[in-house]
């Protein structure tokens, strides 16, 4: 089995770390740069930062967010938010970023996922995928864009396929119905796309409990948990995490 990873996230908003449940009623969480010392010194693997606003906005990620958490730290920081250019993805590179993560314009034009990965290579680029619950979809899921405020008709799985197929090195999949309830992660949504693609998936949008990262890996399929809720508000530790998994058989690095 592959090495797990564990993937704290910052949603970023007006400068600080925020948190919300199904992508509204956010809370403060924080200072982004503390965040990351903390993140780092407790073992997270990756480090995820998400302008969320940006794309609502209609306006790019912040760059010196991006400088101000990657000069604190030494873990690959994947920033999402905004991005819709190649442009986009240079500047964000040159302010620390390791990885890009986009969703939105991806979608809107699927040609910037082959011409992102051709430039800055694969493993720069994931696709981000927020979805929710549609009976009409073949997997059960659709795409929505847009901070999750419009659906665009896509199955989600099928669209995860088309990504990989274009270069995308990661998908990270969030399911709407979950995010922020700390219910656990969307499993049938997780499985459908780890199902459609054969690229690391990032678990993202639930995690309350420590057999929520076991059941993402196990039933779900995803090679990355990505959490916020239960980090930002020291419910679990990244070290608890990756021991429960460890004593399940999981290979995490400790």
């Amino acid at each position: 089995m592959l090495n797990i990873m564990i993937m704290p996230c910052l949603d970023m908003k007006d400068g600080r770390v925020v948190k919300g449940i199904h992508f509204v009623e956010l809370k403060d969480a924080g200072d982004p740069v503390e965040n990351a010392v903390f993140y780092q010194r407790e073992g997270a693997d990756e480090l995820a930062l998400l302008d969320i606003a940006a794309t609502l906005e209609n306006r790019k990620t912040r760059l010196e967010w991006v400088k101000n958490v990657s000069s604190v730290i030494e873990i690959p920081l994947t920033v999402g938010g905004g991005i819709s250019t190649l442009q986009d993805i240079e500047l964000l590179l040159e302010a620390g970023a390791n990885k890009v993560s986009m969703n939105s314009a991806a979608v809107k034009r699927p040609e910037l996922i082959g011409e992102a990965a051709g430039q800055f290579g694969s493993g720069t680029i994931t696709v981000a995928i927020d979805a929710h619950r549609n009976p009409a979809m073949i997997s059960g899921f659709e795409v929505v864009v847009a901070g999750g405020t419009r659906a665009v008709g896509k199955d989600a799985a099928e669209w995860a396929k088309q990504c990989e197929e274009l270069g995308a090195g990661a998908i990270l999949p969030t399911s709407m119905d979950g995010d922020g309830t700390q219910a656990g992660y969307d499993l049938a949504f997780t499985k459908a796309i780890s199902d459609a693609v054969t690229v690391p998936v990032i678990a993202s949008g639930g995690a309350g409990k420590l057999s929520d990262f076991y059941d993402a890996v196990t039933q779900g399929g995803a090679s990355i948990l990505l959490a916020a809720s239960v980090f930002h508000y020291r419910t679990l530790s990244i070290r608890e995490v990756k021991e429960y998994l460890r004593d399940r058989g999981i290979d995490v690095s400790l």
